[in-house]
């Protein structure tokens, strides 16, 4: 049920939005962590991932087509998007165009509430956005897993947040042809028990990375001894994921989470040169979150590649967990989130 009310929500499109579209998505963060790519160009991952939505920090995106213009004009936050982030919202404007047979160039304005390239899931939100308002604008049909599929070549998270609350993105076939293997790799929701979990963000640095997510990943890939080890026990992780969410035990999902997250950090440790992200901030948090659970307090830790801590806890906990982390955050930034929705088309008022 879940599934098919999402997928109604992204694929029901205003009457207006041929040409002109407008969708809202959010990010999420990875309780099992994606973390190594088996394919760059496809962007398909070398295990299954699985995350919570968020309902903080929404990008939204707006694509209106120009024809016969000679070049995209793209706008992040009102500045003309420049290098490396223009290139990919780019290149995943051509791959729209080509499935949709148009040669029309677009015009892109998106607002980021999430602080990019900080290890926030920005590029979650926005390509899941970008994806929805562009299929919508160029007039693609497309149910939400194709949808899915589509966010996955400009970011592999923003597959997930297509989707609320928890969601699994699926690997695919290693085997095959390239389309089957294009095909087997999308998200879909993942059912959950009677959690109410609450995630605290402790943002100890809101600056873009010294090593973005892309270089560090293939360097794990390519040089960490870790990495293969790691990878193995993900799927184990995964299995083990499913099954607490599905009983409803918030526990054993941060004692499972924050396993996971130690684990892809060290493997990033051990690459060659090592990628570090944790700061002493991030330590500092760290250790707020094991005296929290010293005290009874059920708390537990993840970290993104990036240096900003995630604390997973019982809502009921989460103004408590806030306090002691922002203590401990040296002056960082404290949000609080929930389980937030999917992505989801705008109507020409902005609802």
């Amino acid at each position: 049920m879940v599934a098919e009310q999402q997928a109604t929500a992204v694929r029901t499109a205003p009457a207006d939005t041929a040409g002109n579209a407008t969708a809202v998505a959010h990010p999420n963060i990875a309780l099992i962590k994606y973390w190594g790519k088996r394919d760059e160009r496809l962007i398909l991952p070398r295990t299954d991932s699985l995350s919570m939505t968020l309902d903080i920090f929404p990008t939204t995106t707006r694509v209106r087509l120009a024809p016969g213009a000679d070049h995209d004009d793209v706008t992040l936050g009102g500045a003309p998007a420049q290098g490396e982030a223009e290139r990919r919202i780019v290149t995943f404007l051509d791959l729209v165009r080509e499935r949709a047979g148009s040669a029309d160039r677009a015009v892109v304005e998106t607002e980021n509430t999430v602080p990019t390239g900080a290890g926030l899931a920005s590029s979650a939100s926005g390509f899941a956005a970008l994806a929805v308002a562009a299929a919508a604008a160029y007039g693609l049909d497309l149910d939400v897993t194709a949808l899915s599929r589509l966010a996955r070549r400009g970011s592999g998270s923003a597959s997930r947040s297509l989707f609320g609350d928890f969601v699994v993105w699926h690997a695919g076939r290693h085997t095959g042809t390239e389309e089957e293997a294009d095909l087997s790799s999308y998200a879909e929701p993942v059912p959950a028990g009677p959690l109410d979990p609450a995630l605290v963000v402790a943002v100890v640095n809101a600056g873009p990375k010294d090593v973005s997510s892309r270089a560090a990943m293939r360097r794990t890939v390519d040089t960490s001894p870790l990495f293969e080890p790691w990878a193995e026990s993900s799927k184990d992780d995964l299995v083990d994921m499913r099954k607490a969410l599905g009983r409803g035990d918030l526990e054993a999902v941060g004692e499972i989470a924050e396993r996971n997250a130690l684990g892809m950090h060290a493997t990033m440790l051990a690459a060659r040169p090592a990628v570090r992200y944790m700061s002493p901030a991030s330590l500092t948090v760290l250790d707020s979150v094991l005296q929290l659970r010293r005290d009874g307090v059920p708390a537990y830790a993840t970290m993104d590649a990036g240096p900003n801590v995630k604390v997973l806890c019982r809502n009921a906990d989460a103004d408590r967990v806030a306090g002691v982390v922002r203590s401990a955050a040296q002056g960082g930034a404290i949000h609080i989130a929930r389980p937030g929705p999917g992505a989801r088309l705008l109507s020409g008022d902005g609802r």
